[in-house]
């Protein structure tokens, strides 16, 4: 790496101390911005620690209102794809967010990132609650995850910054909990929770928990690097969010029979992306991005994000479907639907530290490949499902997916950023997570599209309203275990352990030094 850097200084001329003066050439030497604080072999830092529980709250909120759209629907007189937007707006807004909390948390403290953070999403929680109509509802829960998009990336970022290596997998696993168990217990709080009280039950919980966890963490939490001035492309932003936005809320437009606007919003989706992609790429030469796309240079975090997102995509996709079938359908309350699926939130979260540790032992594949075809597997069981089937097996198959989530995403997540170099933790982790939420939003309004749009075309031929809507749902799952054949085939190719691309490597670090010549 020595001979690299000579090369590189003689060719363009410049300083070789101080190219490692900047950080670009090890993660030995990470960016000054981030201080890295030592953490002792076998012990999770304390600001790890604080991150992770406060994380866990705000998460646990994505999914909280999917067992309420059936009480969202009655009490609201709403329709059951309008209830959907509760959640899908929630996802939307945390993708639209984190590229903007990157910039943010670059300005500030990690204490005032935490305290807005925490401040906002209990803003947004108390709105919530007094919400007297839909449209307050939606804008509690928008505010809400303008919080939630800040701790993610402020989380991943740290983690990766004062934990070693060769400990990241033990300490990735307990961070799953915040991560994936935190959206798959949400279901089972809100059963409990609305077999008690009305929805509004679920903000006024989460409130004096929520302050609680503010209140410890400011007393405990300790400032991880130095803020810096930044500056943010606004444009981008915007791009970001009409691209996003306008893709989701097109697909969802199906369900309702406006294909011609829900095709509007999709091509308007698709071009604001494109420009979005193109102008980070300019920005990458010219000026600060808002996402470094050079990040996807990495081949083992490019698997990683796709896997990820897809997997996400599967998970809400299945989550937001199950409720609808066993309560709709079956008949369940809210608190059997929830206590149905609570053996298989429980069994993520206990199986992460472990899937953490076997990891630091085993590497990754001999994890996330049996995760993988589980995924394939229990997705395929539920498009199977019936009037008569046992409820026993409604059980099997959940806790079979929840354990083959838990399987892949600690292997995933170490895996991808660790193959990044330091001073593109920051970009990845925003990536990763935003493209997550994306996907999580885009699976929830394909379930529902789908489900609506095979409900409708079975109704139309003469089938009665609920064999209709049971037809809707083998479909929208079929679809998603059809998808989820991709994390099988990104997983084959995963590594079995960390690497660093060297050619990829040295090509950022020759992007990185061109405009210090």
């Amino acid at each position: 790496m020595a001979r690299t850097c000579e090369a590189v200084s003689r060719i363009a001329g410049c300083d070789i101390d101080n190219y490692y003066e900047r950080g670009f050439m090890s993660a030995e030497l990470p960016d000054r911005s981030v201080t890295a604080i030592p953490a002792a072999p076998g012990r999770t830092p304390a600001v790890v620690l604080v991150l992770v529980l406060a994380s866990f709250v705000v998460i646990l909120n994505e999914t909280i209102m999917l067992n309420a759209i059936p009480r969202l629907m009655a009490d609201l007189q709403i329709t059951e794809q309008a209830a959907q937007w509760v959640s899908t707006a929630f996802m939307l807004t945390v993708a639209a967010a984190i590229p903007v909390t990157g910039w943010f948390l670059q300005r500030v403290s990690t204490r005032h990132a935490y305290a807005t953070a925490m401040g906002v999403f209990l803003a947004g929680t108390a709105l919530a609650a007094a919400a007297p109509v839909f449209e307050v509802l939606l804008l509690g829960r928008i505010i809400q995850a303008v919080g939630t998009a800040v701790m993610m990336p402020l989380l991943m970022t740290t983690l990766m910054t004062v934990v070693p290596e060769g400990d990241r997998g033990r300490v990735m696993g307990n961070v799953t909990m915040a991560i994936s168990v935190a959206p798959a217990l949400g279901p089972t709080v809100s059963g409990v929770v609305l077999q008690l009280g009305s929805w509004r039950m679920l903000f006024l919980l989460v409130l004096p928990i929520a302050g609680t966890v503010t209140w410890f963490g400011l007393r405990r939490l300790e400032n991880v690097g130095d803020p810096q001035d930044s500056t943010i492309d606004w444009l981008s932003v915007m791009m970001a969010t009409v691209g996003f936005g306008g893709l989701v809320y097109g697909l969802t437009q199906f369900a309702e029979g406006g294909v011609g606007r829900s095709a509007v919003f999709v091509v308007v989706g698709l071009a604001a992306i494109v420009g979005f992609v193109t102008r980070q790429l300019h920005l990458q030469r010219n000026g600060s991005p808002l996402m470094d796309l050079r990040t996807l240079r990495h081949s083992t975090y490019a698997r990683a994000l796709i896997l990820m997102s897809v997997a996400f995509m599967t998970m809400l996709g299945s989550m937001i479907l199950l409720p609808l079938f066993l309560q709709n359908l079956r008949g369940m309350s809210p608190l059997q639907t929830g206590l149905l699926v609570m053996p298989g939130g429980l069994a993520m979260g206990l199986l992460g530290p472990t899937v953490g540790r076997l990891f630091d032992r085993f590497g990754g594949r001999v994890l996330v490949i049996p995760g993988s075809v589980g995924i394939v597997t229990a997705v395929a069981g539920f498009a199977q499902v019936s009037m008569t089937m046992p409820y026993w097996q409604v059980l099997g198959l959940h806790m079979l997916l929840m354990l083959s989530l838990a399987a892949v995403f600690t292997p995933v997540f170490t895996l991808g950023l660790g193959a990044l170099p330091p001073h593109l933790y920051s970009h990845g982790s925003s990536m990763l997570g935003t493209l997550q939420q994306v996907a999580a939003a885009f699976g929830t309004a394909l379930a529902m599209t789908v489900m609506s749009a095979r409900a409708d075309q079975l109704m139309t031929g003469g089938v009665a309203a609920g064999d209709a809507e049971l037809g809707g749902m083998r479909l929208a799952f079929l679809v998603a275990a059809a998808a989820s054949l991709v994390v099988v085939a990104i997983a084959l190719r995963m590594p079995r352990r960390q690497s660093h691309d060297s050619q990829d490597v040295q090509d950022d670090e020759l992007d990185e030094l061109q405009p210090a010549c």
